[in-house]
């Protein structure tokens, strides 16, 4: 699964407490929201026969392979510390991106050297299209909650519709807000501030027999060492 790393509330342990998608649209529970881009009200089973699926023999080189490709694709975003690719759970990817490197201040609009770097991404998922997209939003501290929150699920929704203008079907894209919870770093400094202000895509392969783990929640993607701390 692929990830670009976002962050909301404080709301630790299952995922699915938080946010769950159902009748085409995520219901806020614990301070998160999720939503889905395109009209999830049929079963996940019919979506993934939609979009297709993987036997389960193939998932693990199917996701190798994306992983490649981002990584060779994606090269000069992650040697300047713009973005991250890394393997969670089973199977999936998680490309985290920096939100300084992607919007202004207060901001959820994508700036050009964004769109750029998310074309790229487009074009990997759309050659690799038998996986479930989840866009995650994030935020520092710095803020109310609720403002956070907001924010974060604006620029999850934007990073989704850009995404889909660039030809990924909106059935594979879901949106999740996270705010300020999550924080993979600390927010008591303005570096570990600037890594909690991210976007996470979270790709999860769609598996035969197993869609609808596809488009369940995205586990917790911050650090266990920053959830609880003071300023966090």
């Amino acid at each position: 699964m692929l990830a670009v790393t976002l962050a909301v509330t404080a709301c630790a342990g299952d995922p699915n407490r938080r946010a769950k998608i159902g009748g085409g649209i995520g219901t806020a529970v614990g301070g998160l929201i999720g939503s889905a881009l395109g009209d999830h009200s049929t079963t996940n089973s019919a979506i993934g026969m939609a979009v297709g699926a993987l036997a389960g023999a193939g998932v693990g080189h199917y996701m190798d392979r994306q992983q490649q490709e981002l990584n060779a694709k994606l090269a000069e975003q992650q040697a300047a510390d713009q973005l991250s690719i890394r393997r969670i759970g089973n199977d999936a990817l998680e490309v985290g991106i920096a939100s300084d490197a992607s919007f202004g201040v207060d901001s959820a609009s994508l700036s050009p050297n964004a769109q750029n770097t998310f074309n790229t991404i487009a074009n990997v998922l759309k050659d690799y299209d038998k996986t479930a997209t989840h866009v995650v939003g994030f935020t520092d501290s710095t803020g109310s909650a609720q403002h956070n929150l907001s924010l974060s699920q604006s620029r999850a929704q934007s990073v989704a519709q850009f995404l889909n203008s660039r030809g990924v079907n909106s059935q594979r894209v879901l949106t999740w807000a996270r705010g300020q919870t999550e924080p993979v770093a600390s927010n008591a400094t303005a570096a570990g501030r600037a890594q909690n202000r991210r976007v996470a895509i979270v790709i999860k392969p769609i598996v035969q027999g197993q869609e609808k783990q596809a488009f369940s929640a995205p586990p917790n993607l911050g650090n266990p060492q920053f959830e609880n701390q003071s300023g966090s």
